[in-house]
């Protein structure tokens, strides 16, 4: 009997051959890395790791030794210079990337491809291999807030009605709508009602719903699972869109909750979609994405309970910094509330 693998292990396959990829064209001693930080990170973490450290090797390749990257050694990354890791950060705002293509890095992505450079830099260091560590001296790039962009609750429902009845289509939108609108419904509502990820959206399989219980399992980032619950509203999202989906010629072996056309596990490229066409109805001047509808049920949680230890748990934060940092309108909301408190004129006696 075929051994086909879950959603997750396909990824995990998925991430390791993308980043055997790069691993051909570094150094030998960079897979001594990827080993030792393969218990402690997951596939995707390496795979960008793999990424950002073909971009150092190139730039290293090209502007520092002016040699082949594959035969760059740790004597020669002794020789770098705090003024040679800042230089490449500066060469990281426009650079010619992969298929000849100019790549544009603002500080969020220098940030990152600093952070895999210390993760390298400190296992060299710390597995003797070089004798000191240049990367630690380097300051991570200011990172400016970003503007926290949530749906209100006049534009969800403005979003569950154009679900339901998307008038603002054309012809063919809409015959192509009739086919999915059940499924649609059900991943719209559940964003909106759990706060889930795209990831773990698209990773649940059926077995891991229960109705009696309203509550799944979710695969949260790092592989971890945790039960989440939802209301009534979203169960009977779920349920109609079960009935439909029994409807469907499937194989016996697909479990994937949400189901593509093409009868396979529903891509993140096809649920970002369907997202984003359904928002421009709802909010045409917003660009919302399944993490913005994440956003919207955080805020919406938050102005419900009041307790941030509450949406940190149910969001999967493992510190509750991340919520407050990502879901600017708690602070917005404390502000308006004291907005009258203070008068600056006693009424007169």
């Amino acid at each position: 009997m075929e051994n086909k693998l879950s959603y997750y292990e396909q990824r995990d396959l998925k991430n390791r051959l993308k980043m055997g990829k790069y691993l051909e064209v570094l150094p030998d001693y960079c897979l001594d890395f990827f080993i030792g930080i393969e218990n402690n990170t997951s596939s995707l973490t390496r795979y960008n790791y793999a990424m950002d450290l073909n971009v150092f090797y190139d730039y290293l390749a090209e502007f520092v030794f002016k040699k082949d990257k594959q035969s760059i050694t740790y004597d020669d990354l002794n020789k770098l210079k705090s003024r040679d890791i800042e230089q490449f950060l500066s060469y990281l705002s426009y650079y010619n990337g992969e298929n000849n293509k100019i790549s544009q890095n603002k500080e969020r992505g220098k940030a990152r491809k600093l952070a895999s450079l210390r993760s390298f830099f400190k296992y060299l260091f710390n597995h003797d291999k070089i004798s000191s560590n240049v990367v630690s001296k380097i300051e991570t790039p200011k990172l400016h807030n970003k503007e926290i962009i949530r749906l209100e609750q006049n534009e969800v429902e403005k979003m569950l009605n154009a679900v339901e009845n998307p008038v603002e289509f054309t012809e063919k939108q809409k015959s192509y709508n009739k086919n999915t609108f059940e499924r649609d419904n059900a991943i719209i509502t559940l964003f909106l009602g759990t706060g889930i990820r795209i990831s773990e959206l698209v990773g649940l399989d059926v077995d891991n719903f229960d109705f009696k219980e309203n509550a799944f399992v979710a695969t949260r980032k790092g592989g971890n699972k945790s039960v989440l619950y939802f209301s009534d509203e979203v169960a009977r999202a779920l349920k109609t869109w079960l009935e439909k989906r029994a409807t469907l010629e499937l194989d016996q072996n697909e479990k994937a909750m949400f189901i593509s056309l093409q009868n396979k596990r529903i891509s993140v490229r096809a649920v970002e979609n369907l997202v984003k066409k359904f928002a421009q109805i709802a909010s045409p001047l917003k660009k919302i994405s399944p993490h913005k509808l994440r956003s919207t049920f955080g805020t919406n949680l938050y102005r419900e309970t009041k307790d941030i230890y509450i949406v940190a748990d149910v969001l999967g934060h493992k510190d509750v910094n991340t919520t407050r940092k990502h879901y600017a309108a708690i602070n917005e909301d404390m502000r308006k509330s004291v907005a009258n408190v203070l008068q600056l004129r006693k009424d007169d006696e």
